[in-house]
């Protein structure tokens, strides 16, 4: 079969025909097809590589022979429902444990994140009897309904917050109330967490959970600050409530240092729950949640069967296996450490050398940029964020922002990103945040423009040429006319 079925404008057309418009492409005014991928690399219908900077989904890299090897083998042999007895459920469910805390020791493999973070908020409830939840600003848990009413990323947008969601302040130190200057922001943002439990408890609510990414993405890279976690565990367990991590974008080494990102705030901190999900399947939908016994002896105690026809099904399993051999044999944690810290210093330097570049932070292959319109103010710059992901997609590298004002330019890459790699992502943002040169010759060969044009100049669209025509222009390198309201003409009277 041909890779390309339809040329793309066909596809597109389709797509936006037979695909609910509310599925969003990436770059969608003028999206990239992509036919095939490999390693941190994809390909387009001409066969035109990219760099992919946020494909965390693919998590050991795009189609690793290690993962469809091991998908072939055990769909050629059997693919059944979970409710029969197979070895690779339990098998997995031991590789898995072996990199948590031993009390969580308790394993439901299901399909999606969406999936596991639902189950998960059935567990707390089951387990503590109560309804409350108390999430994070900004927070994304999933689509399910149930999960956009404990993500205030969504729900702000639908019909707002329920009366059982309690929103605690983001630990933010760069945008938040308690900033990098604070004595003691983990603790300062701990107390906001206590001050919302004895508000609910004053309206004679009860805390079920709480929930957060135990490193927030969609709230804009955020890393917490420390003993932040272990103090909020502290106040919900004495709320008689659970401490819910959600793994589904940080887990499986993605820090590097650890395997999970909530092993951060140190060995003293263990959630009662925790989610995952995109990583562990490498694209493939398998998900879990891991959790102690007295929580699973809650839930199964409500007398309530649950199952799930294909989580943890023997594929699913196979390729969950794969993958962390893959994790452990070609040493991605230490990748993650190395490539990451290049990545992050790399970034650090343009920071001093660019204006907009307000703040660098994360940790091993999670780091966000944040775009800022200056540094004393930390006005959000959404518009420049968004030019930046336009030119570096134009320099064929794929990338994305978040933040509560799509803000932050985000890595999460393919664990396999190469020193190269990040050399060549700074390089990039290194030329467009700080100017672009052009060459421009004319059909006859005879007259060439060298200019320099700086980022400002495009931002207040002060720079202009007179207009003359594209066509007669034999190159006009690294900058594209189209996109950038500049015209170039050869000067009146040129010869």
């Amino acid at each position: 079969m041909a890779l390309e079925v339809f040329h793309k404008d066909e596809t597109l057309q389709m797509r936006r025909k037979l695909i609910g418009q509310s599925c969003r492409l990436f770059f969608s005014h003028d999206p990239v097809k992509i036919m095939r991928a490999r390693g941190q690399y994809l390909y387009d219908e001409n066969g035109m590589q990219y760099l992919d900077c946020i494909s965390n989904v693919q998590h050991v890299g795009h189609c690793h022979p290690s993962i469809t090897q091991a998908a072939a083998a055990q769909m050629d042999l059997l693919y059944s429902n979970t409710r029969f007895l197979h070895d690779n459920i339990v098998l997995y469910a031991n590789r898995l444990a072996a990199t948590l805390p031993k009390k969580l020791c308790v394993f439901y493999f299901v399909n999606s994140g969406s999936e596991a973070n639902d189950l998960a908020l059935r567990l707390a409830r089951q387990y503590t009897r109560h309804q409350d939840v108390i999430v994070l600003d900004y927070a994304y848990h999933g689509h399910l309904t149930s999960l956009i009413d404990i993500s205030p990323y969504k729900f702000r947008k639908l019909e707002g917050q329920k009366e059982w969601v309690h929103v605690a302040p983001l630990p933010d130190t760069y945008h938040g109330i308690y900033r990098e200057d604070h004595l003691d922001p983990g603790q300062a943002y701990a107390d906001t967490v206590k001050s919302l439990i004895e508000e609910a408890h004053k309206k004679g609510r009860k805390i079920s959970s709480f929930f957060a990414e135990s490193l927030p993405s969609v709230g804009g890279q955020i890393i917490f600050p420390t003993g932040y976690c272990k103090r909020v565990a502290e106040s919900v367990h004495e709320a008689g409530g659970v401490y819910v991590a959600d793994e589904i974008q940080t887990g499986f080494g993605r820090v590097g240092s650890h395997f999970w990102a909530f092993q951060l705030q140190g060995e003293d901190f263990c959630p009662d729950i925790v989610t995952m999900g995109k990583p562990m399947g490498n694209g493939h939908p398998i998900a879990c949640v891991a959790t102690t016994e007295e929580i699973a002896d809650a839930f199964t105690a409500n007398g309530v069967e649950y199952f799930n026809t294909f989580g943890g099904n023997p594929v699913s399993c196979a390729i969950g296996l794969a993958l962390l051999d893959v994790i452990e044999k070609e040493d991605l944690r230490g990748n993650a450490v190395r490539v990451g810290g290049h990545l992050k210093q790399l970034l650090l330097q343009l920071q001093i050398k660019h204006p907009l570049v307000g703040d660098v932070r994360g940790v091993g292959l999670f780091i966000g940029m944040e775009i800022v319109k200056d540094r004393v103010s930390r006005k959000p710059a959404t518009e420049e964020a968004a030019h930046l992901v336009r030119r570096l997609k134009e320099e064929r590298i794929v990338i994305s922002t978040d933040g509560p004002w799509d803000s932050v330019i985000k890595f999460k890459p393919p664990m396999c990103f190469s020193i190269e790699d990040a050399e060549r992502v700074s390089t990039c943002i290194d030329q467009i945040l700080g100017g672009t040169h052009i060459l421009v010759a004319l059909e006859s060969g005879a007259v060439f423009l060298v200019c320099r044009v700086d980022y400002e100049f495009w931002r207040k669209q002060e720079l202009r040429v007179i207009p003359y025509g594209y066509n007669n222009l034999h190159s006009c390198c690294q900058l594209p006319r189209q996109s950038h309201g500049l015209h170039i003409s050869s000067p009146v009277g040129t010869k």
